[in-house]
């Protein structure tokens, strides 16, 4: 029976790239000269620290800037509210979006199974397994799941007949 599995992956040595090049141009332009601005990555999150409100929406504007150019879909950082830290600085925490959450696959679950399509769908742990009978049944479902305009990326892997 063909099926394919929907996923939520991010590719995180790509994530570290796009953080060292956006390091390397904070360190770098001129508007940055003696402050303290930079970005970290600890496991599944980046924290930001920046002097004030106007660096830290530029070092945020500089990272989704790099993602991009490492391929990276910005939509898979999850942006938190910016906290004081010392003095006026400021820390914000970025959350890298991995797997697809239990209330984002069973709305993908009750659309699929709404759109009265011949697949079943299966959630196996953080990710989504979808079968059918046919590989058109298949490709309609992938097609009706990118319809949904879901802020999180996905991808659809081992598409199997």
């Amino acid at each position: 029976m063909p099926s394919f599995d929907i996923v939520s992956r991010t590719d995180i040595p790509e994530v570290d790239n796009a953080i060292q090049g956006a390091m390397r141009e904070i360190s770098t332009r001129y508007d940055f000269k003696g402050s303290a601005c930079k970005i970290e990555r600890n496991e599944e999150a980046i924290v930001l620290h920046a002097d004030d409100d106007l660096k830290l929406r530029q070092v945020q504007d500089l990272l989704r800037t790099y993602m991009v150019r490492r391929k990276v879909d910005p939509a898979a950082l999850d942006f938190g509210e910016p906290e004081k830290a010392s003095g006026n600085a400021l820390r914000q925490t970025v959350t890298i979006k991995q797997g697809v959450e239990r209330e984002l696959a069973s709305k993908i679950v009750k659309a699929l199974k709404g759109a009265k399509l011949k697949t079943q769908v299966a959630i196996q742990g953080d990710e989504l397994r979808v079968t059918g009978k046919k590989r058109d049944d298949l490709q309609t479902a992938i097609q009706f799941v990118k319809e949904m305009n879901i802020e999180q990326p996905l991808q659809y892997l081992n598409f199997r007949d």
